[in-house]
């Protein structure tokens, strides 16, 4: 297995262009939203359940930070490493698995652009300081989170918060992963037994 995952990758093309593809579209999204709108504005699509609201997020999903400015960013790149690292060891095995993984890898890397390079941008600020761009406000659901839930207990917040295509990308991924994980296992214990299986003789030589 370990020789057919770093040979012949004819399938990796196809995987990063979807990743490449989303980073693309999300960073269109948000240079128009910079271009046309200002920090707070909000534009009603359908009444107040679906708007565009500009909002600059200097943490992690639903605002949560931690640790020196610059410390988020720094573990979104390790992690976006360590995910493509996986991703290009394993994409050879079951195609549905891999895109899941792609699309994961394309919104990751759409954020990071946002937290090296955007401070530098918009505020001339140091790299690793810039504040991911959010705009697509789902109002679903508004309410006090039960103080019981890990990390956002006991906040007020907005189901779903505000995001971007990049925060998009990376839930649908996640989801891929887990309706896949089953199918990619079953496939990777196959590829590994045909691999470790004697090979049978023809009697007749």
């Amino acid at each position: 297995m370990t020789d057919k995952s770093v040979q012949g990758r004819t399938w990796l093309p196809a995987a990063l262009g979807l990743s490449g593809v989303l980073v693309i579209i999300d960073q269109i999204t948000k240079i128009m939203v910079l271009g046309t709108m200002t920090p707070g504005e909000s534009i009603s699509v359908l009444g107040s359940w679906l708007k565009l609201t500009f909002t600059e997020n200097p943490g992690m999903a639903f605002g949560m930070s931690f640790g020196p400015p610059a410390t988020i960013t720094v573990l979104s790149v390790v992690a976006t490493i360590v995910i493509a690292v996986y991703f290009v060891r394993i994409g050879h095995i079951h195609a549905p698995y891999r895109y899941s993984l792609a699309s994961v890898l394309g919104g990751a890397t759409g954020n990071i652009i946002d937290r090296v390079f955007y401070g530098k941008i918009l505020y001339d600020e140091p790299l690793f300081l810039g504040h991911v761009v959010d705009f697509i406000h789902v109002d679903v659901w508004r309410g006090w989170v039960p103080d019981a839930v890990p990390l956002i207990g006991g906040e007020y917040m907005a189901l779903f918060p505000i995001w971007n295509v990049a925060d998009m990308s990376i839930v649908a991924g996640v989801i891929g992963i887990l309706v896949f994980q089953n199918a990619y296992h079953r496939r990777l214990e196959q590829l590994t037994t045909d691999e470790t299986a004697p090979e049978v003789q023809d009697p007749t030589t």
